[in-house]
């Protein structure tokens, strides 16, 4: 299993980190991919990553609940820091229009730009959308589509119709996480639309966690119950499953 969506870095771990991965390898977690929020998680990631060279992957960029009015200098520094050539990704990037739609130019400008980096160094997008799929796809769609990256649209909680309507713009996959094992998430079809060919396992560690830890801090070790409800969704062998979005990740990510 790799877990392409781990936040094991965070201040949530700094009791027991080298436990969480522990526990992580031992429920059969082969890598992590680690995307940024912004540059006072920075020094946080890297440190992860230094400790873990061969356990982790990084990606980096400007989440979008972290965009003010005030954003250049921070998207200078991101251009900066993705042409040293460490990162798998540009990310986590997007729209959050959940809590409020003040920043909703600022959040758009960032992420067009985060887009063109992406397509400037090579490299997938890892898209964070809250309450926003709408404005992110006519965005998208602005661009000419040999300009279109490759995309990864993370914690994906869409319709099966929505999947089929970001397939036709752009190559992408898509990051399934816990919320998939709570009763009521209703990602059954969006799961079977997805198929495995274009599905990633995720956690979104330390947010999310899924059945039977709802409620409580979400780990990389988790993502095999993400795999387990996946599985039974797609009535497949988790063997099958396992092998299938490992590649999707390796390929994606280039790990």
């Amino acid at each position: 299993m790799i877990d392409t969506h781990s936040h094991l870095y965070l201040e949530e771990f700094d009791s027991d980190r080298d436990e969480a991965v522990k526990r992580a390898i031992e429920a059969g977690v082969g890598h992590l991919v680690l995307p940024n929020v912004d540059f006072d998680t920075f020094a946080r990631m890297h440190s992860m990553h230094i400790d873990y060279p061969d356990f982790t992957s990084m990606a980096m960029g400007l989440h979008p609940t972290s965009v003010t009015n005030f954003n250049d200098e921070y998207l200078d520094q991101i251009e900066v820091e993705l042409g040293t050539k460490n990162y798998v990704a540009v990310g986590e990037v997007g729209l959050d229009l959940y809590w409020s739609r003040e920043y909703i130019e600022a959040q758009c400008y960032v992420f067009i730009k985060q887009l063109f980096f992406a397509l400037m160094f090579n490299l997938p997008v890892i898209i964070h959308c809250r309450e926003a799929l709408a404005e992110i796809i006519d965005l998208i769609k602005r661009m000419e589509p040999s300009d279109r990256p490759p995309m990864v649209f993370h914690s994906f909680t869409g319709t099966a119709a929505d999947v089929k309507r970001l397939l036709r713009i752009a190559d992408v996959h898509f990051g399934i996480n816990g919320i998939v094992t709570f009763k009521n998430s209703h990602l059954d079809e969006t799961v079977k639309a997805i198929g495995p060919e274009r599905l990633l396992l995720e956690t979104d560690c330390p947010y999310l966690a899924p059945v039977p830890f709802r409620g409580k801090r979400n780990e990389s070790s988790y993502v095999q119950y993400v795999e387990t409800k996946v599985a039974e969704i797609l009535d497949m062998p988790l063997v099958e499953l396992d092998a299938i979005t490992d590649h999707n990740a390796r390929t994606v990510f280039n790990i």
